[in-house]
């Protein structure tokens, strides 16, 4: 049976802003309240998911979020119409009006933990919506992401929906920026990885002290017993709390893995010897794991922060593996030099590919944080809404969509604007039909 590994990218709203609410993540708090482009920011998002496709990564999408998000902000004491809602709420609490309108949630690689049939115990593909409770602005994701992803994914047959963990920070759970796979072949059983920034039932462990750890050790641990996992081939690790503290918010900043290869920088974990030794444990009856290390010497943590060298997307390319990362990567000497003369000594890394996606990368999220990995057999591909699988001429059609609805210029004040707000609702209006959404929309309910 063909099984094939499907990047599902979140594509970009037409009200992408930047709104720099995720404290620990220094991309975003360095951009607030700058001018956006989201015209420019989609159709990047697009062109990633054609490069991917023409390196014969299967691509799906995955719709954007409605916002301003007014049912938070009546649920907080505003009230009247929906423009005397906004309107208030920019004035009287713009902070809290700005976590209602925020693009984050684009990062689809937050959006939920994927596990695939060959790894859990009811053979079904499994999905748990992250309910990313650490940042007011992200904890409002989660119905729509489940909602989104049972119409994306409805069979019953193939697909195993959860709700998110409890709302509380014991289980804060922050999706598959905190999860990676690792397996042979896509279609056979694997190990999979969780990397956590602290044990909340457990005060003993090292914590950050400047920036928060979003991914508890608790949260891991129930999803991988939701989602049937065998725990001899389930492994978890803590973050490097320094790291964290840096500016490392999620693992996939500073670690990426796919395949039989983990690509890792040396401060990545608490304890990089425990951690690599449990991996190749539980990787042991299918062989070998390939751990290239980047050393700080090499690349400064500094340096793979800002240029996301670990915010790669890497890939299987017929027998070799393939880096898809952000032209900042190239443009960072020690990280463009590392990169050069990786794909000479790596036996699995032997290319690299720069894409441009400023716009995410300015917001806080690189190419990684733009897809969500879900491994599917044939029987399963046939079972998704085919509407949101892509091919050359549906990303045609999506591009003329994008230029005909989203502005190329957003500020502040518009966010809050009746006419904008119009003009996405008319644009996510079409969208959900071109997906075959149906109403997925609250203001297509209302």
């Amino acid at each position: 049976m063909n099984h094939q590994e499907f990047n599902f990218d979140g594509l970009v709203g037409p009200n992408h802003n930047y709104a720099g609410l995720s404290f620990g993540n220094v991309a975003s708090t360095g951009n607030a309240n700058s001018p956006s482009n989201p015209q420019q920011a989609a159709l990047q998002g697009l062109q990633k998911m054609r490069k991917l496709m023409a390196l014969g990564i299967p691509q799906g999408v995955l719709a954007p979020q409605q916002r301003p998000h007014v049912q938070a902000l009546r649920s907080l004491g505003f009230s009247g119409s929906d423009d005397n809602v906004l309107t208030t709420a920019q004035q009287q609490a713009p902070a809290i009006f700005n976590a209602c309108v925020s693009a984050s949630s684009m990062w689809t690689a937050n959006a939920a933990t994927v596990s695939p049939s060959a790894d859990t115990a009811d053979a079904k593909v499994h999905f748990s919506p992250a309910n990313l409770i650490n940042k007011f602005h992200r904890s409002l994701e989660h119905p729509f992401t489940e909602s989104l992803l049972r119409r994306v994914f409805p069979s019953e047959q193939h697909f195993s929906h959860h709700h998110a963990l409890p709302m509380s920070d014991h289980f804060g759970d922050e999706g598959a920026a905190n999860h990676t796979r690792f397996c042979n072949r896509y279609g056979e059983a694997g190990v999979e990885f969780f990397v956590y920034g602290k044990a909340a039932f457990d005060s003993r462990q090292p914590q950050p002290q400047k920036y928060p750890a979003r991914q508890t050790l608790e949260a891991s641990q129930a999803i991988a017993r939701r989602h049937g996992l065998a725990p001899s081939q389930t492994v978890f690790a803590q973050q490097n709390p320094a790291a964290i503290d840096a500016g490392v918010f999620h693992n996939d900043v500073i670690s990426v893995g796919n395949g039989n290869a983990l690509f890792y920088h040396e401060l990545a974990f608490a304890d990089e010897a425990k951690t690599l030794a449990d991996l190749q444990q539980a990787f042991d009856p299918f062989g070998t794991l390939d751990f290239i290390k980047v050393a700080t010497a090499q690349v400064p943590l500094q340096d793979a922060i800002s240029s996301y060298l670990f915010n790669t997307q890497l890939i299987s390319v017929g027998d070799h593996m393939a880096l898809v990362a952000p032209t900042e990567c190239e443009q960072t000497d020690s990280v463009h030099r590392y990169l050069s003369d990786l794909v000479t000594h790596s036996s699995s890394i032997q290319q690299v590919e720069y894409i441009d996606v400023k716009q995410s990368m300015r917001n806080g999220g690189g190419p990684a944080c733009l897809r969500l990995r879900v491994v599917l057999s044939e029987q399963e591909q046939a079972a998704v809404n085919q509407a949101c699988i892509m091919d050359e001429a549906k990303i045609t059609a999506l591009e003329g969509w994008v230029k005909e609805h989203y502005r190329d210029r957003v500020d502040v004040a518009d966010l809050a604007d009746t006419a904008f707000i119009q003009e996405c609702h008319t644009a996510l209006d079409e969208l959900s039909r071109l997906l075959q959404l149906g109403s997925i929309y609250p203001f297509q309910q209302s």
